[in-house]
Order: C-alpha cells, then structure tokens, then sequence
C-alpha cells in the first residue's frame, strides 16, 4: 500500500533537540546579574518576570548553582554561627575553660576584614563560592590564633609567667611558624585567583576570598590575638578568685 494513501508528507521546520526538565517539555535560560547587583537579586527579579509573561500552565525551576543558593538562601549565615560554635567547643574541652577558647573565636573576624574590602572594591557578589571560602577562613584564622594561644597559656598556667609577659613571649614564638604556614598556604591559592577559562569565575571567587583573608588573618592575629588573650585571661582570673571561698579567720585565744 502506497504510504501516500494514509498520510502526507509537508516539510517544517522544528527544535533539533527537545529537552525535558522532570518529565516537562523545558527551555533552558542562563543569564548573569549586571555589575554591582548581587545574583540573589537577578533571581528575585527573573521570578517577578516569569510571574507575569509567563502563560498559564507554565512554570519554572531553578538548576545547577542557582538552585543551590535558592535552597540554601539565609542558612548560610546558620552554617557560619554552627562553624563558629564548633571551633569554640572543641576548644573548650581541649583547654578546660570556657573563657580561654574566646581569645581564638573573636580574632575570626580579623579574617574578613581583607576578603570584605576587595570583593567591595571590585564589585564581587558574596555568591555560594565566596561563602564556602568564608568558611575555611574560619578554620584558618582560628589555627594561627590558636597557635599563639597555646603557648602563651603554657606559659601563664605552667611556668607561672605574668599575663603580659605570656602573651609577648607567645607572639614571640609562634611568629615565624605562623608566617611559614601563611606565605605557603597563600602562594597556594595563587593559581585560583589568577585562574581563567571554563570555570574560573567560581575558581577567582574562592581564591580571591581566601587569599585576602588569610592576608589579613596572618598581618592582624600576631597583633590582637596577644592582646585579646590578655584581657580574657585577666577576666578568668578574676572570675576565679571571685568564686574562691574566703579563708575563715581564725580565733585569737
């Protein structure tokens, strides 16, 4: 039987590929935010878009990293309160105190103040790459000030040296360690932050945030980390004799 006789041939024209999204016949739409916009912004104006041209029946869905940062949304700031309290309760198992392990825990900070100056100067949104580089600041900037802590508690509990003292004579110490780990760990990253190709705009914002941080961990921690130890440990102290009972006086006879 001729085919002619049961269906017609007309020649169109038609998408080479059809994808599917979930089992839904999809379109795939990849975009960027414009300079000094944040990408969590050309999200939430992308959803606004689709809420009104879209027709009926149509959705949408986010995919690959923007989902990532949609489901993740404000829990980034739970990841660095739980990393944060982390660091500071190994810390105070391993010194038996719950004031020492502050003297780690507030140089932290120190760490953001150089990924927090350039990524502003350049114009670098905090996307999901820089928020895992926030991370492992965390754990970097605690091991130089924990470095220097240690040895200036040994000095203080065991060796009976003043505060002051303990603390200059740690800095001291621990100088030279803490520049040799740095410069080694910062020369490391080199690589991501001059990184180019296929992925290197996730590859700069890791390496530029770590790079910048740990510049700003290994200049400020020699400084302040003595000088917060310090004062923390003068507050233990007193704390201490505060709670030390009062010897009974004894009657004259």
């Amino acid at each position: 039987m001729p085919l002619g006789t049961l269906a017609s041939i007309v020649p169109t024209t038609g998408p080479p590929l059809i994808s599917l999204y979930n089992l839904y016949p999809a379109a795939t739409i990849i975009g960027s935010p414009a300079q000094g916009f944040s990408s969590g912004q050309a999200m939430t104006l992308m959803e606004q878009i689709a809420g009104r041209t879209l027709p009926a029946g149509t959705g949408y869905e986010w995919s690959a990293l923007s989902y990532q940062e949609k489901i993740v949304g404000n829990q980034m700031y739970l990841v660095f309160g739980m990393g944060l309290l982390l660091v500071y309760l190994v810390l105070a198992g391993q010194y038996e105190s719950w004031y020492t392990p502050l003297s780690v825990v507030l140089s932290v900070p120190l760490a953001l103040v150089g990924p927090a100056s350039i990524l502003i100067a350049l114009k670098i949104d905090a996307n999901l790459y820089v928020q895992i580089g926030l991370i492992l600041l965390i754990a970097l900037s605690a091991k130089n000030a924990i470095l220097i802590v240690e040895v200036a508690r040994e000095r203080r509990l065991q060796e009976g040296h003043s505060i002051v003292q303990s603390a200059v004579e740690a800095a001291q110490a621990r100088f030279r360690p803490i520049l040799m780990t740095s410069i080694a760990f910062i020369l490391s990253v080199v690589p991501l932050v001059l990184a180019s190709g296929a992925g290197a705009s996730a590859r700069k914002s890791i390496g530029i945030t770590v790079f910048t941080g740990m510049i700003a961990s290994t200049c400020l921690a020699v400084l302040f980390v003595p000088s917060l130890f310090v004062v923390i440990q003068r507050y233990e102290e007193w704390r201490m004799r505060r709670k030390a009972p009062k010897a009974a006086p004894v009657a004259a006879e």
